[in-house]
């Protein structure tokens, strides 16, 4: 009998030790799962912290950037506003803005172009109309007397063809700027009015 109660006790305290073990065990491993999840927490805390902030940065510069745009639209259509309540409200002038500003005297240009100038005045031209004639004749020959065109052989600062032509204001018409201008201005005013109107003319065929 003694012996039969050592057998059924031993057998359960050892059962009740196996109990206590796996309780012990189980103790651990939710220990070590609290730390785990305490663990992955604190690593993953600043990642979130700084995606979230990376969010609100590009959130505020998206903010900033449509205000920008706002504001600019805005400018360029005030602009544009103020600019076509100028334009009706203002006299337009007699010379196109495209031929240049008008000089205020032909102290404003030199060499032959102020000769051109002078002579413009004296053939009963205005002040306005030298933009024009500067720019023909700049693109013709560079206002040089003995630029010649070797295809069509036209001469000088106005491109006489044939440079003949000019010499009804002087015998050194090939190399004096005065006799080539003259013939120059007396053509345009002959066949075109004015040199607006002949550079109006040379813009959209280039020639006069």
């Amino acid at each position: 009998m003694v012996l039969l109660l050592g057998v059924v006790g031993g057998s359960y305290l050892s059962h009740d030790r196996q109990n206590q073990q796996r309780v012990t065990n189980a103790d651990v491993q939710a220990s070590i799962d609290r730390a785990y999840a305490v663990q992955q927490q604190q690593i993953s805390a600043p990642q979130l912290a700084a995606e979230a902030a990376a969010q609100q940065a590009a959130a505020l510069k998206a903010q900033n950037a449509a205000k920008a745009a706002a504001e600019l639209a805005k400018k360029a259509e005030d602009a544009h506003r103020a600019r076509q309540t100028t334009s009706r409200s203002t006299t337009r002038p007699s010379t196109p803005p495209s031929y240049g500003p008008v000089p205020s005297s032909c102290k404003s240009y030199s060499g032959n172009r102020a000769t051109g100038c002078a002579l413009l005045l004296d053939a009963g031209f205005g002040l306005s109309e030298m933009p024009c004639l500067e720019k023909m004749w700049t693109k013709e020959s560079n206002w040089r007397t003995t630029a010649e065109n070797p295809s069509s052989g036209s001469y000088g600062i106005p491109q006489a063809l044939p440079a003949t032509k000019m010499a009804v204001y002087g015998s050194d018409y090939r190399t004096n700027p005065v006799p080539q201008i003259k013939w120059g201005l007396n053509y345009i005013k002959t066949r075109y009015g004015t040199p607006c109107k002949a550079w109006t003319f040379w813009q959209a065929h280039n020639w006069y």
